[in-house]
């Protein structure tokens, strides 16, 4: 009886020990990184980011006094919520802007930043609320380096932002009472994009709604952008080894499909599917609003607009705002089903 009690006992411990003594229990195998996401409130004044999952956190008050963690450049520096956003309003839109348009920019920053918290913030920078880094967070400009760009209106100008930041304090953009992803971007073609057009991920606040900007009111409304056959493929097989680039440019790009306003959601690149967001990355194209022409070795894209098309158009703001329009109801325009408000208010 005891011998047999002592055989059990060594099975079990074979059967459940003995892979520690070989480096340790098998790890399950890790999961598929996500795609690079998008760059965070394009800028020109531009772009965030990919959609986050919300937050945990229940939504809380913020104001000019909520304590922040920020990279600016190679160091990191403690400030409150007004000297940070002082400092992307500055860097994110033209102080020549309308004020309500300024107030809708600092509303969507504070947004932004609050809504990244919320969801655990970057794991890009862990100790660290926001950067000034645009493909991860918002830029940002100092005082001093605004006046320098500003010359004789910096006073003006500097003035104008302080009032679009104090006038919205503690101000954010709800949606059932939660801080949403304020994603903007400089200007977009009659209509701006819907979130899933553009990063596969639906959310109800940020869908397609049509935008007053236009050639008239954007400076670079359309741009251009040329390639000599050789720089294009290299460029495209850098970025897609797997496409098949042979023979003429002009059959390397095929099955392209558009919206009504021009921008391009998806295409065949030398065989391999790509959105247009991705190509516009690929190749650094303003907008994914493109056409392609074929001239000899020269391959032109023709562009309309700036940026990744998704929530608030920055120069649709102001020509909303010099409409008669107030920064909430240009927020609600361009964010769905939205609320200006104070979160846990």
């Amino acid at each position: 009886m005891r011998k047999d009690i002592g055989l059990s006992l060594l099975l079990i411990f074979l059967i459940f020990f003995l892979p520690w003594l070989w480096g340790g229990p098998e790890k399950a195998p890790e999961p598929e990184p996500e795609q690079e996401p998008p760059p965070a409130g394009d800028v020109e004044p531009e772009e965030p980011a990919q959609p986050e999952p919300a937050g945990t956190e229940p939504a809380r008050s913020v104001d000019k006094t909520t304590a922040l963690n920020v990279w600016i450049g190679e160091t990191l520096r403690s400030m409150d919520m007004e000297t940070y956003l002082l400092g992307v309003v500055r860097a994110e839109m033209p102080a020549s802007f309308e004020e309500e348009a300024l107030k809708a920019q600092a509303v969507a920053a504070r947004t932004y930043v609050l809504h990244k918290i919320a969801a655990g913030g970057s794991p890009n920078h862990p100790q660290a609320d926001a950067c000034d880094d645009i493909t991860c967070c918002q830029a940002y400009k100092s005082e001093e380096a605004a006046a320098e760009d500003w010359g004789a209106d910096a006073a003006a100008y500097e003035e104008k932002i302080r009032r679009a930041v104090t006038e919205t304090d503690g101000v954010c953009i709800l949606y059932e009472g939660a801080p949403v992803l304020a994603v903007f971007h400089s200007s977009s073609t009659g209509t701006t994009q819907d979130a899933q057009s553009v990063w596969s991920a639906s959310l109800p606040y940020l869908q397609s709604v049509e935008t007053p900007e236009g050639e008239e009111t954007v400076p670079n409304y359309r741009s251009t952008a040329s390639f000599s056959s050789a720089q294009l493929r290299k460029r495209l097989l850098d970025a897609l080894p797997e496409a098949s680039l042979t023979g003429s440019p002009s059959n390397w790009f095929t099955n392209i499909r558009q919206q009504p306003n021009g921008t391009v959601t998806s295409l065949s690149v030398g065989g391999v599917e790509v959105s247009g967001n991705r190509l516009r990355t690929i190749l650094e194209l303003r907008s994914a609003c493109f056409t392609i022409s074929f001239d000899g070795d020269q391959v032109t894209f023709s562009v309309t607009g700036y940026g990744h098309g998704v929530g608030m158009s920055q120069y649709g703001a102001n020509v909303l705002a010099a409409g008669g329009m107030t920064y909430q109801e240009i927020l609600a325009w361009y964010y769905t089903g939205t609320e200006a408000g104070i979160p846990g208010a």
